[in-house]
């Protein structure tokens, strides 16, 4: 099986196996766009774990992770959620973006996330037991937590906690090349790019630019498109709808690249 392509950056991949042999349950916190899903992806395949992914979102009930009665031709019949086929199947149960489901939701993982390892399925009167080949991560984006949206600390302290971080520059360029497959010339002017707006204090930006928005910028260039107008695309409108934001962001292009 080819692993995903993925660029450690720390002792991350030791501390992820070490928290998989030992039935511990890991929590990964970072920016938008720095790896925690491809890193997800690379440990499951390296691991030979089949992955279950689930998107959160405002909506997320506790069934769409457990499962629900289903009617079909007159007659009801269970339906296991992706949290439940993990916990079935063994496997990773990859929950991202964890802040935005409901609050009620995440409550249903913490048995699995502490030394019960169980799944109580009320609808049905089932205690599922996790098996070995069980593990539960979960990722978040500090970032975007206020009152609202931050992770209460009786489900964050159920896990090992990995912190992820932009890459420093000689990493990002060498995620670019592996990604895009651009040159070295253009890999190092995007990435100082990436780190010129990231470093921006006087534009207002819900968010900086991700090494994913850097990839994609190489890929449009790699294609052909000129680089000013791949950086505009890829980059600059991605991060703000606001034209004078924009028309700053612009700059910083044109300085790397030339008009």
């Amino acid at each position: 099986m080819t692993l995903p392509y993925y660029e450690p950056c720390d002792n991350e991949i030791d501390l992820f196996e070490q928290a998989w042999r030992n039935r511990l349950p890991v929590l990964i916190k970072g920016p938008t766009g720095v790896g925690k899903t491809r890193f997800i992806s690379h440990m499951a395949a390296r691991l030979g774990l089949p992955l279950f992914t689930v998107a959160c979102h405002d909506d997320l009930t506790a069934a769409d992770l457990v499962g629900r009665h289903l009617l079909s031709d007159g007659a009801t019949y269970w339906s296991d959620g992706p949290l439940t086929r993990a916990v079935r199947e063994g496997g990773i149960c990859y929950l991202d973006e964890i802040v935005e489901a409901r609050k009620d939701t995440t409550v249903v993982i913490h048995p699995l996330a502490d030394h019960r390892r169980s799944l109580p399925i009320d609808r049905t009167g089932e205690v599922l037991h996790a098996p070995d080949r069980f593990m539960l991560v979960v990722s978040y984006n500090p970032g975007y937590q206020n009152f609202l949206k931050g992770m209460k600390p009786s489900t964050r302290q159920r896990f090992v906690g990995l912190r992820f971080d932009f890459p420093d520059a000689g990493r990002e360029e060498a995620i670019l090349r592996k990604e895009a497959g651009c040159d070295d010339m253009t890999a190092r002017r995007l990435v100082g790019i990436g780190r010129a707006f990231r470093a921006l204090k006087d534009v207002d930006l819900e968010e900086v630019a991700s090494t994913r928005l850097l990839v994609y910028a190489a890929i449009l260039i790699r294609d052909g498109m000129d680089p000013v107008k791949a950086c505009r695309a890829a980059i600059v409108e991605s991060l703000t709808d606001d034209t004078e934001v924009a028309l700053a962001l612009s700059e910083v292009v044109l300085a790397t690249f030339g008009a």
